[in-house]
């Protein structure tokens, strides 16, 4: 079939709905949801044969929904209404949730029933549940309703409070009112629904040394405690915060815009206020000890017979020049020790989407910042590439994008849960890219898949990626089964007969690359290309990246989405 996607943005969920619609073979365009002009000339320019919205912020025009077949997808179990859905499941401690796919019509979630599937609420942010298990039952959802629709003869059932198993209800707008933490009052638990229903936006408004600012993020502590609401303690950029019964980390601050001020954006929490923090304790964790507690930490490390495991979890999965120097400590502890498998990756959600662009945006001088920062991501992939006495494996429970898929095929395996995304380009930054994509990509993929890998700038679904040999292994099910898996098999390949003569092989071809062409000549050719991008007057990295970290709405959408 012909399927339009019509969304406000082309975030995670409608990427994997893309992803997992052209891996079916139907021929898939997109239009953002920018007007609804635009949305009526991309219906007649594209004649869908059924249009789906995965992510709306804004109704589809009448005219449109009312003479096509129009499905949206909404966050919420059957009977479920209004903008803030998941926002009200994680505040109200919902143990079960679901994603429901219904027809449009004029009055807002209200139209009959295609699919709906059910699924557990985890213990975490509204960003990262979305990524997880919010769009493994949108997909399954979406693909429901996509194949009822081309049956012909499935009627969606009409929704009718009536029936046992609709069991949602119309919920309003969830304001800061609703989110505005009582230090004196709230125990850790509630002050933790409270910044996870608003994570990653938008935020909770809070006062802190009389300024007010948007709280993201949330993590319990185990150990600190101190007065409600007091700044207790940094580390690695966040904030720790006392409650009536403990401690959260807040890893990132987001200064409320004044009126006629500039725009503000997210960033960690101690470089914010870093003038308030005088005689606040800095208190490190290491990475082993982070992996025994109930501490925030952004790096841990564990160890599980022959097998390591170095996990990293970073906001939004950028990495800022001060913590790839981190990872790459920690990777170079991790890869001293007497294993013979090394495990690279989040439990869950992001691996890495490469240099962090709002940190960037902060620095004095940006175009310095970027060269550190890439320079930092560098060091860590030649790190990762010329580890020859271990197998390394990267493994994917989530999405990964530009250096942060360049930063996962340095590894020797490449283990990817099925429902993950990637996007192995950087041409929508305006950057040629780096940490040694000209050697890994190609020598992965081929010569021609990689320049069209890197300059289709299309997301690339996980079976794909298995099939092209981006990746080696693509896993199905969900976060805590993959990393079971990865376990399970990590622990298979360290007692492997072959793996001795693995790693002969592995230290006779890294000496063989290196004698054809040394990396250091792959480094210095990137970063003279990334040099100019940073630096050149007539570059469009800067506003392209202003744009992105202000999220400055696009004027139109691009061309290489459209199908």
């Amino acid at each position: 079939m012909r399927i339009l996607l019509v969304a406000s943005a082309f975030n995670s969920l409608t990427q994997r709905v893309h992803t997992e619609l052209r891996s079916l073979g139907h021929t898939v365009g997109v239009e953002l949801a920018l007007g609804d002009d635009p949305v009526r000339a991309a219906v007649a320019r594209f004649e869908p044969d059924l249009i789906l919205a995965p992510m709306l912020t804004r109704a589809i025009p009448e005219d449109v929904w009312s003479t096509r077949p129009v499905l949206i997808v909404h966050p919420g179990p059957k009977g479920d209404r209004g903008p803030s859905s998941l926002d009200w499941a994680i505040h109200e401690n919902a143990a079960e949730w679901g994603v429901t796919v219904l027809q449009a019509v004029a009055e807002m979630d209200a139209g009959p029933i295609w699919a709906s599937v059910p699924f557990t609420v985890h213990p975490c942010g509204k960003s990262e549940l979305y990524r997880n298990e919010v769009a493994d039952a949108a997909v399954e959802a979406v693909l429901l309703a996509v194949e009822r629709f081309a049956s012909g003869w499935y009627r969606p059932e009409p929704l009718d409070y009536a029936r046992w198993d609709v069991n949602g209800r119309l919920r309003p707008y969830h304001t800061q009112e609703f989110r505005r933490i009582d230090w004196a009052v709230d125990d850790t638990a509630t002050v933790l629904r409270k910044l996870r229903s608003a994570d990653s936006q938008p935020g909770v408004l809070d006062a802190i040394h009389g300024r007010e600012y948007f709280l993201h993020g949330g993590h319990r502590e185990d150990e600190l405690r101190g007065r409600p609401g007091a700044v207790l303690a940094t580390r690695d950029g966040a904030i720790c915060l006392g409650t009536v019964d403990g401690a959260v980390w807040i890893a990132q601050l987001r200064p409320r815009k004044v009126p006629g001020g500039p725009a503000t954006y997210k960033l960690p929490a101690a470089q914010v206020l870093a003038e308030w923090l005088v005689g606040v304790p800095e208190i490190p964790v290491t990475p082993v000890e982070a992996a025994h507690r109930d501490t925030w930490s952004e790096i841990r490390y564990r160890e599980d017979g022959e097998v390591g495991f170095l996990e990293f979890a970073f906001p939004s999965g950028a990495m800022s020049t001060d913590q790839c120097r981190r990872l790459l400590a920690a990777y170079r502890e991790a890869a001293a020790r007497p294993t013979s498998v090394l495990v690279l990756g989040p439990a869950r959600d992001f691996y890495s989407n490469g240099i962090h662009l709002n940190v960037i945006e902060a620095a004095a001088d940006q175009g310095e910042e970027s060269w550190r920062n890439i320079n930092a991501m560098d060091d860590l992939v030649e790190a990762i590439l010329t580890t020859t006495d271990k197998v390394t494996v990267s493994a994917l429970a989530g999405n990964a994008a530009a250096g942060g898929v360049m930063l996962a095929i340095a590894a020797d395996e490449v283990w990817c849960r099925a429902s993950a995304v990637l996007n192995p380009h950087y041409r929508l930054m305006g950057l040629y890219g780096s940490e040694y994509w000209t050697y890994s990509l190609p020598r992965r993929v081929g010569a021609a898949q990689a320049e069209r890998l890197t300059t289709a700038a299309l997301p690339v679904g996980a079976r794909e990626a298995a099939a092209l040999g981006l990746v080696d292994r693509a896993r199905a099910g969900s976060a805590a089964e993959f990393r079971a898996w990865t376990a399970a098999e990590a622990a298979r390949l360290a007692r492997s007969p072959e793996l001795g003569e693995r790693l002969l092989a592995k230290k006779r071809r890294r000496a063989e690359d290196e004698a054809a062409k040394p990396l250091a000549w792959y480094r210095a050719e990137e970063l003279e290309r990334m040099r100019r991008n940073f630096f050149a007057a007539d570059e469009p990295y800067h506003g392209l990246r202003r744009n992105f970290v202000h999220k400055v709405c696009p004027t139109g959408t691009p061309e290489h989405l459209r199908g």
